[in-house]
C-alpha cells in the first residue's frame, strides 16, 4: 500500500506546484502591450491591452484609434493560469483569452474572443513595445 501512496503524492505535489509557478509564469510574462486586428462587419481596426501590475493585482487599458479609445481601463482584469478575462461594462465588453506559450514558459501570442453588444469576434493579440496606432 505505502508503495503506491508515495508515488502518488509526489505526482500530487508535483502537479499541484507546477500549476501554480505556471500561472505565476504566466501572469508576469503578460505585462506590456499586446497588439492583434478586430474585424467586426466590414471594419477592420486594430485594438491592443496594456497590462501592468497595480499593487498585487493586474490592470489592463484598452485602446482602439478606430473605436475612438485611448487608454480606456478594464474594471475587472482576471489570470488564472492560462486563461485570460478582462472585463469593460461601459462598452458591454469581454475579452476572454487563452495564453499560447514556449516550453520555457515565454507567451508568445493570446489567443481570445471579443464579446460586445451579443457578437462575438476572434482576436489574436500579439506582444508589441508601444501600440503601433
Amino acid at each position: 500500500m505505502r508503495n503506491v501512496l508515495v508515488p502518488l503524492l509526489t505526482a500530487s505535489f508535483v502537479i499541484f506546484y507546477t500549476s501554480v509557478f505556471s500561472a505565476e509564469a504566466t501572469r508576469e510574462n503578460i505585462l506590456g502591450s499586446w497588439e492583434g486586428p478586430l474585424v467586426i462587419g466590414r471594419d477592420n481596426m486594430k485594438l491592443a491591452f496594456t497590462f501592468t501590475v497595480q499593487g498585487e493585482k493586474i490592470a489592463a487599458v484598452l485602446t482602439s484609434s478606430g473605436l475612438g479609445i485611448y487608454g480606456m481601463p478594464a474594471d475587472t482584469v482576471i489570470v488564472d493560469g492560462r486563461r485570460i478575462t478582462i472585463r469593460i461594462p461601459r462598452l458591454d465588453l469581454e475579452f476572454t483569452g487563452v495564453a499560447r506559450m514556449t516550453k520555457s514558459g515565454a507567451v508568445t501570442r493570446i489567443d481570445g474572443d471579443w464579446f460586445q453588444y451579443s457578437e462575438m469576434v476572434p482576436v489574436v493579440l500579439l506582444p508589441v513595445e508601444n501600440p503601433s496606432f
